[in-house]
């Protein structure tokens, strides 16, 4: 055989992918020893509400599932999906961006990584290898909004929020209908402070509501909460906590909104691990025991009776259907 014909044998021996322009691949995550799991938060995991909840459910992932787990905390978009590819090309099989903000740079990544599974939890968009985790915490703050409305002696209430995107405004659409369950005629104001770490912003605007009236406050700014609770205690009116119990931190804590996050997470993470996991949206609301309404037992004294009995009576009418809490479209 010449030389020529060699040459052309060989070559027609070549896999047909090897001669394909590199350009035409999508790459995969890189091969990893174990279970990678890593988390992106949109603020520090001492804030003891949102971002601690999802920190205690990576660790819970470490602890149950034998995971090898990173964290990083990033603040803007570039950042988001910056992150999210290091993850995937180092080999994690499941990348968590917590909040409804990380889901579009979740998208764009997932296109370029389809062996790594993308979840958010709060969103809408799903794909092969992505899907949010939708805590329907309206369900519970539905609840808070409800003894709101029975024990305001003012009928007025405020809603003090970080940054304003759908899933925090959804969380207030409830809790002000909640309100108006437990008084027609009371009336709820939200302020957004723009930021989720402004302690000292969000106690501006929580005394600004106190002084407009508002003998109850409602919260979902994350880090930023602890000056809603300084606020509260301070002129000596009630909040509520969100996320996570909060009834320890504060003494004006009457109660909380609670997400079970380190339970949703290892599920979750079982279902990416085992192979289970299909790109649909996983739901949690008050009936599947994630999502609760918990009462702080050090001031649940000054409850009056009938308003407790209410609530329970309401919160099994939630799991049942009969109450439809609403919530945002997104």
């Amino acid at each position: 055989m010449t030389t020529r014909r060699r040459l052309l044998a060989s070559l027609l021996a070549l896999p047909l992918v090897a001669l394909l322009p590199s350009c035409s691949r999508t790459p995969a995550a890189k091969p990893a020893d174990g279970f990678r799991v890593a988390l992106l938060t949109p603020g520090p995991v001492s804030d003891a509400g949102w971002n601690a909840g999802a920190f205690e459910g990576l660790k819970a992932i470490e602890r149950e599932l034998g995971a090898k787990v990173s964290h990083v905390q990033v603040r803007t978009p570039s950042e988001f999906e910056e992150q999210f590819r290091a993850y995937a090309a180092g080999g994690a099989a499941l990348c968590i961006g917590h909040g409804f903000e990380f889901q579009d740079a979740a998208a764009r990544v997932a296109k370029e990584y389809p062996r790594t599974v993308f979840l958010t939890t709060s969103g809408s968009r799903t794909s092969r290898n992505q899907a949010p985790l939708v805590f329907e915490l309206e369900q519970a703050t539905y609840l808070c909004g409800l003894v709101a409305g029975r024990m305001s002696r003012t009928a007025k209430a405020g809603m003090v929020g970080g940054v304003e995107i759908p899933s925090i405004k959804s969380t207030f659409l409830a809790f002000e209908a909640g309100l108006k369950a437990g008084n027609p005629g009371a009336n709820a104001t939200a302020v957004f402070t723009g930021s989720f770490e402004d302690v000292a912003g969000a106690k501006t605007a929580a005394l600004a509501l106190i002084d407009g009236g508002s003998d109850f406050l409602f919260h979902n700014a994350n880090a930023a909460a602890l000056g809603v609770f300084a606020a509260a205690t301070e002129r000596g009116v009630y909040a509520f906590g969100a996320n996570r119990d909060q009834n320890s931190v504060s003494p004006s804590v009457l109660a909380s909104a609670v997400i079970d996050l380190p339970r949703a997470f290892v599920e979750a993470a079982r279902r990416v691990k085992e192979g289970r996991f299909d790109g649909t949206p996983i739901r949690y609301g008050l009936a599947s025991g994630v999502v609760s309404f918990v009462w702080n037992p050090a001031l649940l004294g000054r409850v009056p009776a009938p308003v407790v009995d209410e609530v329970d009576r309401a919160q099994e009418k939630i799991v049942s259907g009969e109450i439809v809490v609403p919530r945002g479209n997104f």
